[in-house]
């Protein structure tokens, strides 16, 4: 993360004794990046983080392997016909990924078990409902247009709050998912010209304490799942510190960048991650050159695939391709996509009859690699969309 923050009790020097009320030692967990030298966080537990009593292998389950896109078209999915049930972790239906990142829906209407992603980041984009993050850092709690970006190796579960499902785009990455390094000065700080800030970001702000003893956690490695039991509850810190936690983010936060013309997808950018971005369209002023043409030209995007989730409002320029909200498109590198046929022209009349905002709200991720499909992504699949451009 871009900045400090101290959460509960910390001693005043790092590495130091910091005692319990009974007299022992707190014990000390150092959560750190790229071989302790980039971010960092210091945890201080009451109980030991490496006493552990079991661990079992769990078979991944079924629909979690990807299949090439073949033959090469563009789709268009429709995560509004997948069935609702399960949690936010084990819930999770593949629909698309490649080595560096993958994609999954949930609608999640139970609580998950504790889990620990030790293979990557992730980003949560929170689509409808509402939850509860818990974690060893503290809670957040995160509702319709919130990402929570979870730092490698954090021990977390999701409650699903108000008894409705939680439905979400979960983003898993193969490394490290941060805010665009354009960004940030070159001590971390947000610069000005940037869309959003440390104002906007929500990070625990108190512990969260849990008296229990042996408790199981589900691990992901990249050797893949281990079920491990430790002695106690890994929610037991009394405090931490540094640049290192979850965190979460509104997309309502998010300040369009706007020109007179139309402005390509890097002015959207909220984050990035190993060979993939992650974009959010908002609401914004429309192009007001005179003679502008306020929706997205054809375009070719030679070195990446786009993977578009719509969450919200009216998508003007794909009028009568089908997409609606929760849809998600899927543009591979090797195919050129653009408005559906009479977009440009029923916008520029839409600008004339004085309309002069959008009220698009989508989630894109870009990927440099292309991207395979999952078996939940083909379950709920247009077949007639490839050849809406030709109608």
């Amino acid at each position: 993360m871009p900045y400090y923050r101290t959460v509960g009790e910390v001693p005043r020097k790092r590495h130091v004794q910091f005692r319990r009320p009974d007299g022992g030692l707190y014990a000390e967990e150092l959560m750190g990046e790229e071989g302790f030298s980039s971010d960092s966080s210091l945890l201080y537990h009451r109980h030991l983080p490496t006493a552990i009593v079991k661990a079992e292998a769990v078979t991944e389950g079924p629909g979690a392997a990807l299949s090439p896109n073949m033959p090469l078209s563009p789709r268009h999915f429709r995560t509004q016909d997948l069935p609702v049930g399960g949690d936010l972790v084990t819930g999770r239906r593949a629909l698309a990924g490649n080595g560096d990142v993958r994609m999954s829906y949930a609608a999640a209407d139970r609580p998950s078990e504790l889990y620990r992603n030790s293979k990557g980041d992730e980003c949560v984009y929170v689509a409808a409902g509402r939850v509860r993050f818990e974690s060893t850092y503290g809670v957040i709690e995160a509702g319709e247009g919130d990402y929570v970006v979870i730092p490698t190796g954090t021990i977390h579960r999701w409650v699903p709050l108000d008894g409705t499902a939680v439905k979400a785009l979960a983003i898993e990455a193969a490394g490290h998912i941060r805010p665009p390094k354009r960004y940030l000065s070159q001590y971390g700080q947000f610069l000005e010209h940037a869309p959003y800030c440390e104002r906007d970001l929500r990070a625990p702000s108190e512990p969260l304490q849990v008296e229990d003893s042996e408790t199981p956690v589900l691990v992901r490695t990249r050797g893949g799942l281990t079920r491990l039991t430790y002695a106690h509850h890994p929610f037991d810190v009394v405090g931490w510190d540094g640049y290192l936690y979850p965190y979460a983010f509104n997309i309502a936060d998010f300040e369009p960048i706007v020109k007179r013309t139309h402005a390509p997808p890097p002015v959207h950018q909220t984050f990035e991650g190993p060979g993939f971005v992650v974009c959010s369209f908002c609401p914004r002023p429309l192009d007001f050159h005179p003679e502008a043409v306020p929706i997205p030209y054809n375009h070719h995007n030679v070195d990446s695939d786009e993977f578009m989730f719509y969450v919200g409002g009216d998508y003007t320029a794909r009028k009568g391709s089908g997409i609606d909200v929760g849809s998600i498109s899927l543009h591979p590198a090797g195919f050129t996509h653009g408005p559906q046929p009479g977009a440009v022209e029923a916008s520029v009349e839409a600008v004339a009859r004085g309309i002069k905002e959008t009220s698009e709200l989508a989630v894109m991720v870009d990927t440099f690699r292309p991207l395979d499909l999952g078996d939940a992504a083909l379950s709920c699949e247009d077949p007639g969309y490839a050849w809406t451009w030709a109608r």
